[in-house]
C-alpha cells in the first residue's frame, strides 16, 4: 500500500470532525450545569422530556464515539511518521496513564471545585480514553487483520454480555463495572462511579487504528471508502433497529405520537454503548468525515483550531462552564448558595438534596451560555494551537 502522507502532515478532515464534536460536546456539559431539568431527570426520559430537549442531548451522543475512534486514527497516523510499533506502544501507555491521572485530579477538581471525599470519583471520558490507550498499547502489536477482526467482533457481540450482572461477582463486582457494566463500588472509603466501562470502547479505538490504513490511499479513493463505510454503518443501524431483535438492551415500540416513536427509535443505550448506538453515531460521523475531506479549511477556522487542541479545550471548557455556573448561582441565591458552590450538579454526580427546587435555567439560557463558552475559548485555543504548530517539545504531545 502506497502512502500519500507526509511525515509532518496533518489531515484537516480529522481535525475538522474532532473540532466540530468538541463544540457540540460543550452543549451537553453546559446543559448539565445550567438546565433546570438536569437536576431531576434525564433528557432522554421519554416520559418527561420534549423533542428539543431530547435532541439537545441526542446530538451529543456523537462525541464519545468520535473521540475514541479518532484517537485510534491518530495513533495509526503517529506510527506513520517514522516510528516503530514499540515506540507507539510506549507513547500510548504513557499517554493513557497520563489521561487517567488527569481524570482523577484535574477533572475531579473541575467537576466539584474541591477534592472532598464525600463526592464520588467519576470515571468518565478521560478515564475511558486513557484506559483504551493502555489497552491499545498491547493490541497494536497484533497483525492488522487479526486486530480488525477482534475490533469488529467485540463491537458486534458485546451486547451478549448484557445479562451478566456485576453483583454476581460478589466482592469483585467493581472489576465487572470497569469492564462492561456501569456502576459504583467503594475503595478505601471513596465511592468510585464508573460511567464508561472499557468494553466496547477499547474495540472502538482499535477499530479506528485499523481504519487508519484507509488514509494511506490516494484522496479520491480514500473519500469513497470512508463515505461508503459511513453509509453502510448508518443503513445497518436503521435495519437492525427496525428488526428490533438484537443490538440494544432496550427494544423500541410505538409511542403516543410519530415524533415520540422516532425519539424511542433513536434512544439507544450509551452506558455501555450498544452496537446500535455505535452504528448510529459512527456511521453519520464517517459520512461527515468524507465530506470534510473534500474541503480546504482555513487554519483559523474554529473547528480546525479546536480539533488541533482537543485535550486543552476539554479541560478548559469544563472549568469555564463550572465557573460560570458558580457565578450564576452566587448571584441568584447569595450566601445561601455556599453549600452548592463547591459541588457538581446532580447530573454530574452531586447530591440532589443540596439544590433548591428551582435550581437551573430554561433551555435558551443553556444555548446562550454554550455559545459564550465556545466563543470565549476560541482565542485561547488558537494561541495554544499555534504553539503546538511551531514547537516540537515532547511534552506538547501530551496536551
Amino acid at each position: 500500500m502506497t502512502t500519500t502522507l507526509k511525515p509532518s502532515s496533518r489531515l484537516q478532515s480529522i481535525d475538522a470532525l474532532r473540532g466540530a464534536i468538541m463544540i457540540i460536546m460543550a452543549l451537553d456539559h453546559t446543559r448539565d450545569f445550567f438546565h433546570i431539568s438536569a437536576t431531576y431527570f434525564s433528557p432522554t426520559d421519554l416520559t418527561r422530556t420534549y423533542p428539543f430537549l431530547f435532541f439537545t442531548r441526542w446530538i451529543t451522543h456523537f462525541c464519545a464515539p468520535v473521540f475514541t475512534f479518532t484517537a485510534g486514527l491518530g495513533a495509526f497516523l503517529w506510527l506513520q511518521r517514522g516510528r516503530t510499533k514499540t515506540q507507539l506502544s510506549r507513547f500510548l501507555l504513557t499517554r493513557g496513564i497520563w489521561l487517567i491521572f488527569l481524570e482523577l485530579t484535574v477533572m475531579r477538581l473541575a467537576y466539584n471545585f474541591n477534592f472532598a471525599s464525600r463526592f464520588p470519583v467519576l470515571l468518565l471520558v478521560m478515564w475511558e480514553l486513557g484506559g483504551c490507550m493502555v489497552a491499545l498499547a498491547l493490541l497494536v502489536q497484533l497483525p492488522y487483520p487479526l486486530l480488525a477482526a477482534f475490533s469488529i467482533a467485540v463491537i458486534a457481540l458485546h451486547n451478549l454480555l448484557d445479562p451478566i450482572n456485576a453483583a454476581s461477582f460478589g466482592s469483585y463486582a467493581g472489576v465487572w463495572n470497569v469492564i462492561h457494566q456501569p456502576g459504583a463500588f467503594i475503595v478505601h472509603g471513596l465511592v468510585i462511579v464508573v460511567g464508561y466501562p472499557l468494553v466496547p470502547w477499547i474495540a472502538v479505538m482499535s477499530a479506528g487504528f485499523c481504519f487508519g490504513r484507509v488514509f494511506l490511499l490516494e484522496p479520491a479513493r480514500r473519500q469513497k471508502i470512508i463515505l461508503a463505510t459511513g453509509c453502510a454503518l448508518t443503513i445497518a443501524f436503521i435495519v437492525l433497529r427496525a428488526i428490533n431483535l438484537y443490538g440494544d438492551p432496550e427494544k423500541w415500540s410505538p409511542q403516543r405520537s410519530i415524533i415520540f416513536t422516532l425519539l424511542f427509535f433513536l434512544n439507544c443505550t450509551k452506558y455501555p454503548p450498544s452496537l446500535l448506538y455505535l452504528l448510529m453515531t459512527l456511521g453519520p460521523a464517517l459520512i461527515v468525515l468524507a465530506l470534510f475531506g473534500r474541503h480546504r479549511f482555513s487554519t483559523n477556522n474554529p473547528i480546525i483550531v479546536f480539533g488541533r487542541v482537543p485535550l486543552f479545550y476539554f479541560i478548559a471548557h469544563f472549568y469555564l462552564i463550572h465557573l460560570l455556573s458558580f457565578l450564576a448561582t452566587w448571584i441568584r441565591y447569595g450566601a445561601q448558595s455556599y453549600p452548592i458552590l463547591f459541588s457538581s450538579p446532580p447530573a454530574m454526580g452531586g447530591p440532589e438534596k443540596l439544590f433548591p427546587a428551582d435550581f437551573g435555567y430554561p433551555l435558551w439560557v443553556v444555548y446562550a451560555v454554550w455559545i459564550f463558552v465556545v466563543v470565549s475559548l476560541y482565542p485561547l485555543c488558537r494561541w495554544f494551537a499555534n504553539i503546538k504548530a511551531t514547537r516540537t517539545d515532547w511534552w506538547l504531545s501530551y496536551l
